[in-house]
């Protein structure tokens, strides 16, 4: 299994220097990815730009968003900016997506919430189509475009995972619920008759000795699920020894690539990561 960091551009006020400065510390430490998270109404960077400009001063790192809310966006304006970032990047994109579960974003872009699981699926079908038929460029680093992982817990997103994804993508929790969803993410993809088998991605939260800094971001982050909040701090990793089993726990249930996103911007945090990786 592979780790991989997010990279700090999802928490309010950080500085740009430190997003760029982080990139290049991540991949000078041999993290697999960097990864970065999407919101609209929320103090965070937009994550296309943020990994492109991780893109700008790192050479081998892959750069992933885990995820994209793809629905909030126009389709053919993202197929290009998609294009241009895995061409930029010397096709090291990966791109996670999902329909996300804030009403609020969906009204900053006036789009209608309800519809936003049909609108993904119509999506990913004419992304394909606008990156093989090159009608919108410039045409991606590799034909048909980045790998395409998609997240969600119902049936119809494993459905639409296994028709038209690369993979699945995880939202975060301890690795028995991540290999219960791997498990559906399988069958789904025998279901739909797909040779060989999908990449599972999966996440956390991290912030090594700085429970309180942690909390107090992911609180905010998620206050829109009222308690449910207290239960993702909970999980959050504030010890080597956390992060130490919780990668342990990730690789026996099946999982291919795992993304460990800051609570707290700051680049000891980062290296404090690493050495327990072994990064």
């Amino acid at each position: 299994m592979r780790v991989g960091v997010g990279l700090p551009g999802g928490i309010p006020g950080v500085e740009g220097t430190l997003v760029v400065d982080w990139a290049v510390r991540a991949e000078a430490r041999n993290f697999s990815h960097l990864a970065g998270i999407d919101r609209v109404r929320y103090g965070n960077y937009e994550p296309l730009t943020v990994l492109a400009a991780a893109a700008a001063v790192t050479r081998r790192i892959t750069l992933a968003t885990t995820i994209l809310l793809s629905p909030l966006r126009n389709t053919a304006l993202l197929a290009k900016q998609v294009a241009s970032l895995d061409r930029l990047s010397d096709g090291r994109l990966v791109l996670g997506v999902g329909i996300g579960s804030r009403q609020d974003d969906y009204e900053a872009t006036g789009l209608d919430y309800r519809s936003r699981g049909r609108r993904l699926s119509e999506q990913l079908a004419d992304l394909r189509r606008h990156w093989e038929e090159d009608a919108i460029g410039p045409p991606p680093a590799r034909p048909g475009g980045p790998p395409i992982l998609v997240g969600g817990n119902s049936g119809p997103a494993f459905a639409r995972m296994a028709r038209y994804g690369d993979g699945y993508i995880h939202g975060g929790g301890p690795p028995r619920a991540f290999a219960r969803v791997a498990g559906e993410a399988r069958a789904a993809w025998i279901d739909a008759e797909r040779p060989g088998q999908p990449q599972l991605w999966g996440q956390g939260y991290f912030a090594l000795g700085a429970a309180e800094a942690g909390a107090k971001y992911l609180r905010d982050y998620y206050a829109f699920t009222g308690p449910f909040a207290d239960r993702i701090v909970a999980a959050m990793l504030i010890t080597p020894q956390a992060v130490t089993e919780y990668i342990q726990g990730y690789e026996e249930a099946g999982c291919d690539e795992l993304a460990l996103l800051p609570a707290v911007a700051a680049l000891e945090q980062l290296d404090r990561l690493a050495d327990i990786v072994g990064s």
